[in-house]
């Protein structure tokens, strides 16, 4: 399932060329065109999702062990210490082409900071009821 306006089906499908670091029958992986770091992958299944709660069960299953298999290839390739995941759902989020991808980004002794967060605070009592609005809502 493709869908024909969508960048992302279009690379993935190999209608429009790119950089691919590794393809299977489930995804293709390609180098960024606006990388965070030297070697930044993104990886994109071959059939259209808008996000991870549109993700067909096969590509869920498989997606880890794709970028496990990526990053340690940015290790013994590219000498990178590290590398993040980064996988954005919504506008809100990030997200700007909304076909499910997820950034493999190797990470270097002495780089600059990318991903990170203030951290927050809050009391037993907000987090019982943030807990009980999650849970009733996966019902």
């Amino acid at each position: 399932m493709k869908k024909d306006d969508c960048i992302f089906c279009k690379i993935a499908a190999g209608e429009i060329p790119s950089s691919t670091v590794y393809e299977d029958e489930y995804f293709r992986a390609i180098l960024d065109l606006g990388p965070a770091s030297k070697g930044h992958t993104i990886i994109l299944p071959k059939n259209h999702y808008e996000d991870l709660c549109d993700l067909g069960p096969e590509e869920a299953a498989r997606v880890l062990p794709v970028a496990a298999k990526i990053g340690r290839a940015m290790k013994k390739g590219l000498g990178c210490a590290g590398f993040n995941l980064v996988q954005n759902n919504g506008e809100a989020a990030g997200q700007t082409v909304h076909h499910f991808h997820m950034h493999v980004i190797p990470r270097y002794e002495g780089g600059p900071e990318m991903v990170g967060w203030i951290v927050g605070k809050n009391t037993d009592e907000e987090r019982q009821e943030i807990a009980a609005a999650l849970t009733g809502a996966m019902e």
